[in-house]
């Protein structure tokens, strides 16, 4: 393949990808009866009524909130619980180190359907349901084996004998894991933190069960468009390009890790 044939395939494929935002964003700024009475590539009658609807009404934008906090909560539990447990796998040997290992992945691989119900008694029971810490600690089932399975990878890349050297030269083990070792895996940490919020992000099972009124995640309260009515199409659009922004905004701002992640580390 030659580069301007290369340059024409990936130009189509990314072309291919925006379709569905652009016609979201398209869909967001038309009014209902335009949705569902005309096809039209470019909105006939602009309006930004379905934006002020979601910016100015609390059951709304209070969704946004709620999720954006559970997320970051979850985000830097799995991160804080993860980077001891990987360095644990990547540094030392025990009995049945490989098989704990494997059972972490399990747990990511099972669906959370399977843990909805145990989850909901349990909070239930304790006075945790309806808050975003149920939500950010149910989310670590599956977001901590993801983020020792990344970090593990990078550590191993870097040698044992910085770790001796740091102990010969009087540094404690916080100090050194903190001052010398997070630095090294830096790019190990943004890859992992960003997978561990995308993943947290966009789960809706766990997060509509766990929550009613409080901590109501922005992805259940999308569900309030239906109604008798009909479905309020303008509202859902702008609904989801508005979700579509905290994604997008991490990416950017760690999309230099990221790249290294793919290049260096296990992803």
């Amino acid at each position: 393949m030659t580069p301007r044939s290369a340059k024409i395939v990936m130009t189509l494929y990314l072309l291919f990808l925006m379709i569905p935002i652009y016609w979201l964003v398209n869909m967001s700024l038309k009014t209902n009866a335009e949705i569902t009475g005309t096809f039209s590539l470019f909105p006939q009658n602009l309006t930004f009524r379905n934006y002020q609807v979601i910016l100015t009404d609390p059951s709304w934008y209070m969704g946004y909130v709620n999720s954006i906090i559970f997320v970051v909560m979850n985000t830097v539990i799995s991160i804080a619980v993860a980077l001891p447990a990987a360095y644990a796998f990547s540094r030392y040997n025990f009995i049945g180190d490989k098989h704990l290992f494997f059972w972490l992945l399990t747990n990511r691989m099972s669906p959370p359907a399977v843990f909805a119900l145990p989850f909901f008694q349990l909070y239930s029971s304790i006075g945790l349901f309806d808050t975003h810490i149920a939500v950010a600690l149910a989310h670590c089932l599956f977001n901590v084996p993801l983020a020792v399975w990344i970090l593990e990878g990078f550590m191993r890349g870097v040698p044992k004998e910085i770790d001796e050297t740091a102990y010969i030269d009087g540094y404690s083990f916080p100090r050194f894991f903190v001052k010398i070792f997070m630095p090294l895996i830096a790019s190990g940490i943004g890859v992992a933190a960003f997978f561990c919020f995308m993943f947290s992000w966009v789960e809706l099972l766990l997060s509509r069960t766990l929550t009613s009124v409080n901590a109501k995640p922005i992805a259940a309260t999308m569900t309030r468009t239906v109604s008798a009515s009909g479905m309020d199409w303008g509202v859902l659009a702008a609904a989801g390009v508005l979700t579509i922004v905290p994604g997008a905004l991490v990416i950017w701002f760690v999309r230099n890790y990221i790249a290294k992640g793919f290049a260096l580390g296990r992803v």
